[in-house]
């Protein structure tokens, strides 16, 4: 088992599902339970994944979990462009966020293609 707090990733995906938090506020409120809620549950999910993803014990299993994170990264990638493009987000806020997720799923690709052998 390994320590999630220990992954950069994770403390970046941290990072990015607390300004998701902060920024959907600013949303429509007719948005509290429609984007802004699918956009914050999907962060926190892709934050989650990798925390879980730690706590398996075969390796296999840990890189599963990490490929589901990586995943979740892309479906919120959308998610922020159907934000821009509904003009919830103003395009420097979106390409912040962009950027951020996309840096994660490179984290998240290097950890995948070299596994620490050793368990935290």
């Amino acid at each position: 088992m390994r320590d999630f707090r220990y992954l950069d990733a994770w403390h970046k995906a941290h990072a990015f599902t607390l300004n998701v938090y902060r920024i959907s506020e600013t949303f429509p409120k007719t948005e509290t339970f429609g984007l802004a809620a699918t956009l914050r549950r999907s962060s926190a999910h892709l934050t989650m994944k990798i925390a879980e993803a730690c706590g398996r014990d075969e390796q296999e299993e840990y890189i599963r979990g990490l490929q589901q994170a990586r995943a979740m990264g892309v479906e919120v990638e959308y998610q922020l462009l159907l934000a821009r493009d509904l003009t919830f987000l103003e395009p420097a806020t979106y390409d912040t966020l962009q950027h951020d997720v996309i840096e994660i799923r490179k984290m998240l690709s290097g950890i995948i293609r070299t596994p620490q052998k050793v368990l935290a």
